[in-house]
């Protein structure tokens, strides 16, 4: 009985319709995106009191759970005869049976798909196409489920959570991903170096290590991706789009993450990280670790042209650009000189435009950049970042830290 209702939730959620479609699993060909033209079949919004408590997985039925804890137990009644990947029902095991058939091959990069609506939601991967427009922001999406799950930023809401450590999250699939981690569960291996992953989409991207395919590629300038995620942010240098803006200082960055970056170090005064040597206070464990050498006379990164060695990667790429010609130098459009990275020419630009968007809260002063205003701020302020390796003495500034470390390091008999 299960299997036939699960057969026929299956043929329902992927047959394709010329009228109307789910706005849950948007399954139409030639209708607008838009959640007034599409229905919601009857099945998403049902109540699921039906838990499996391995992987937290909800059920409307208690059969349909029964069914599923056969996955777990190993009591699975349709395997792979080519990959053994495991199912519990035959319209599932039918349905990735297509994937070794090729049946629905992308033309783009030659991935195959479960089924028709699969592919066609893949394409839009290369095409670009997002039909799925959130109401508040304006954001846009390739699926649907992947707005309804967009739009629970807005509203706050996280109604998956997780029965160990009760971590809440706004999809169910991220909890599924969450819950891996208390199983500690990688069931995707891959065939050439046999690491693990608990995503099979990461074993994919991974995979593409080894092959050197890069099937995203960008329309504007021909360079490609092994993730379509990678290709999107890529598109931000054409277009200038930085969609994420820092509400202390208005700045603007393509990725979230850099934004995360940027409000942890240039507006926090959290340093947990110092130097055993100097003292000098770092946010990241990365910073101080590229800090270190400067007193271990380490050099981590070496010329592939030459013996040179160097600190860090930045001197490395100077050295490449200057005595290699290999990369690309950041050229002002308006003096011509050069920088190794972007943000040291934005900067630079800023001087030219005599503009300084840095505003000191304390006094009338501007700065050019976030790491001026940040160092000023020490003046009106009795916060000492800083700390001398050896009598834990504090100090504002790394130059007083390290005046005053020479000093000690000598007092102390370390000559």
């Amino acid at each position: 009985m299960a299997s036939t209702e699960e057969s026929t939730a299956g043929r329902v959620c992927n047959s394709f319709s010329e009228h109307v479609s789910c706005c849950v699993c948007y399954t139409g060909d030639n209708i607008e995106a838009d959640s007034s033209d599409v229905t919601q079949h009857t099945g998403h919004d049902k109540p699921r009191p039906y838990v499996c408590t391995v992987c937290a997985k909800r059920f409307t039925q208690k059969c349909r759970l029964r069914y599923h804890l056969q996955l777990h137990s190993g009591e699975v009644l349709h395997t792979c005869t080519q990959c053994e990947k495991r199912f519990s029902s035959y319209s599932s095991l039918n349905m990735h049976m297509n994937v070794h058939s090729s049946k629905y091959r992308c033309s783009e990069c030659g991935k195959c798909c479960r089924s028709k609506y699969d592919l066609t939601v893949h394409r839009r991967s290369h095409t670009g196409e997002k039909p799925f427009e959130c109401n508040v922001c304006r954001k846009r999406f390739t699926r649907s489920e992947h707005l309804a799950s967009h739009s629970r930023v807005h509203n706050g809401e996280k109604p998956y959570k997780c029965h160990e450590c009760n971590k809440a999250f706004k999809a169910f699939c991220s909890l599924s991903r969450h819950m891996r981690i208390h199983m500690g569960e990688k069931p995707f291996e891959c065939t050439f170096c046999s690491k693990r992953f608990t995503q099979h989409d990461s074993l994919v991207a991974h995979s593409r290590i080894h092959s050197g395919e890069k099937p995203y590629k960008c329309h504007v300038c021909d360079k490609a991706f092994t993730r379509s995620t990678h290709l999107n942010v890529h598109k931000r240098v054409h277009t200038g789009e930085k969609p994420y803006k820092c509400s202390v200082c208005n700045k603007a960055f393509c990725q979230s993450c850099d934004l995360q970056q940027h409000k942890h170090r240039a507006h926090s005064n959290i340093r947990p990280y110092h130097c055993p040597y100097c003292g000098v206070r770092f946010v990241t464990k990365h910073e101080l670790k590229v800090h270190l050498p400067v007193h271990t006379g380490s050099k981590l990164y070496s010329c592939k042209h030459c013996r040179n060695r160097f600190r860090t990667q930045f001197q490395l790429k100077r050295h490449l650009l200057e005595s290699h010609n290999e990369g690309t130098w950041f050229r002002c459009h308006i003096c011509e000189k050069k920088f190794v990275v972007q943000w040291q020419l934005n900067e630079h630009l800023l001087r030219h435009e005599e503009v300084k968007p840095y505003a000191c809260a304390e006094c009338p002063k501007h700065f050019y950049s976030a790491a001026h205003l940040k160092k000023h701020q020490s003046v009106h302020s009795d916060f000492k970042p800083f700390i001398c390796g050896l009598c834990n003495q504090l100090f504002k500034s790394k130059s007083g830290v390290k005046r005053h470390f020479n000093r000690c390091y000598t007092l102390q008999g370390f000559n």
